[in-house]
C-alpha cells in the first residue's frame, strides 16, 4: 500500500487554493467558503437551518476531479458530514450535508463561532441522537468568487451578523 494517502497532489490544487466563494443553494440557503490552503477551509453560513454559524480552520479533504471541478469533504465536531463539489467553469456547486438527528431537532445549538465551542459541540454530538441523519442534497450557484491568496485570517474573521450590510449580496 502506498504511503501517500492523498487523492490529489498539492500541485494540482493551486488554481483552487485561495479562492473565496459566496453561494446560494436552490433551497435558498446562503453559504460562504474560503479555501485557506490544501487541507483547511473557513466558512460562514448566512442563511438556512444553521444560519449565523461560522468556523475557522476546518480540516478538509480537497481533491481535483478534473481541470475545473474540485471537491471538499469534511467531518465536523458536531457529527455533521459535508461534501461539496465546485464546478468553476459553470459557477455551480453540488453539496450534500448529513446532519445528525440532534441538529435537525435543535439546529440553533450550533449557531455560534464553533472554534470557541468545540467541547460543547462534542458533548451535543455524543449525547445524540445521531440517527436518522437529515440529508440535504442540493445544487447551488456561485454568486461571488474571488482569488484572495492562501492562509489569510482576515477573509472569514467575524460572524455573519457583524458584516457590512449587503456583504453577502455581492455579485460578480
Amino acid at each position: 500500500m502506498s504511503e501517500n494517502l492523498e487523492a490529489t497532489q498539492l500541485s494540482e490544487l493551486t488554481q483552487f487554493v485561495g479562492k473565496h466563494f459566496i453561494y446560494t443553494y436552490d433551497n435558498g440557503w446562503q453559504y460562504e467558503l474560503y479555501v485557506k490552503n490544501a487541507r483547511t477551509i473557513d466558512y460562514r453560513i448566512h442563511s438556512g437551518m444553521v444560519g449565523g454559524r461560522w468556523v475557522k480552520g476546518q480540516q478538509a479533504h480537497i481533491v481535483r476531479l478534473s481541470d475545473e471541478i474540485f471537491k471538499i469533504s469534511w467531518d465536523e465536531p458536531t457529527g455533521t458530514c459535508v461534501s461539496v463539489a465546485f464546478i468553476l467553469s459553470t459557477r455551480q456547486i453540488h453539496g450534500v450535508i448529513f446532519f445528525p438527528a440532534w441538529i435537525a431537532e435543535n439546529p440553533q445549538l450550533t449557531v455560534c463561532f464553533q472554534n470557541e465551542h468545540e467541547d460543547e459541540m462534542y458533548r451535543y454530538r455524543d449525547a445524540g441522537p445521531t440517527y436518522p441523519k437529515l440529508v440535504i442534497d442540493e445544487f447551488a450557484s456561485i454568486t461571488f468568487q474571488e482569488d484572495v491568496g492562501s492562509d489569510r485570517e482576515d477573509i472569514i474573521a467575524c460572524s455573519p451578523e457583524q458584516l457590512p450590510e449587503n456583504y453577502a449580496s455581492r455579485r460578480n
